[in-house]
Formats: structure tokens, sequence, C-alpha cells
């Protein structure tokens, strides 16, 4: 059974930083894309990173200069490091990867975690 759960988020003040962490299970996590999404209230859910399994990254254009994203696959564990926040990056972020076999292609996400920037 394919499980993501996010965890990390919080209240932080504008300008400081959080970083966000998805642990893994039933499926070879090191084998798959790791992406981060988030979604405000009253928006459509947005990509924000994502990690390829050879490490390769790619960025929303929002995140670049401040968010990055990593995999520790020996801890089965997806991060998002997220600095210099600001109001905007209140939303819940989501873990998710997309797993394909011989006659599948799922997509899965966890529950979400919630991120507040306020003063």
């Amino acid at each position: 059974q394919v499980q993501l759960v996010e965890s990390g988020g919080g209240l932080v003040q504008p300008g400081g930083s959080l970083r966000l962490s998805c642990v893994g299970s039933g499926f070879t996590f090191s084998g798959y894309p790791m992406l981060w999404y988030r979604q405000a209230p009253g928006k459509e859910r947005e990509w924000v990173a994502t990690v390829y399994k050879s490490e390769t990254t790619g960025y929303a254009r929002f995140a670049k200069g401040r968010f990055t994203i990593s995999r520790d696959n020996f801890e089965n564990t997806v991060y998002l490091q997220m600095n210099n926040l600001v109001p905007e990056d209140t939303a819940v972020y989501y873990c998710n990867t997309v797993i394909t076999s011989s006659a599948n292609t799922d997509s899965y996400w966890g529950r979400g975690t919630q991120v507040t920037v306020a003063s």
C-alpha cells in the first residue's frame, strides 16, 4: 500500500524558513520521481518542485532561488527547504509521486501539511 506522509509545516514569520519532509512507503522510493505541490484557499493546486530518481531537479518560477527540493533514498524521504518565506507562500503543501507499471500509471498524494506565513 503506497503511502506518503508529510510533516514540518507550521507558522513562520515573513522572511523565515521551514523544511518540509515527506516519508514514502509501500513502493521502491529510489526508483520514482518525487514532487511537491501546494494549494492555497480558493485557488487551484500548483506545482512547486520535482526531484527525479537521478536527483535532477526542477522548480516552479516562484520557487527558484528560495526553495530547494532534495531526497534521501536511504530514509525514503523527500524534503522541501523553503527560505525567505512570504505570506503568499501560505498553503497546504502536498507530496506526490507517479508510479508506472507494465499496465498502470498511478499518481499518489499525501494528506498535506499546512504552512502559514504571517507576523
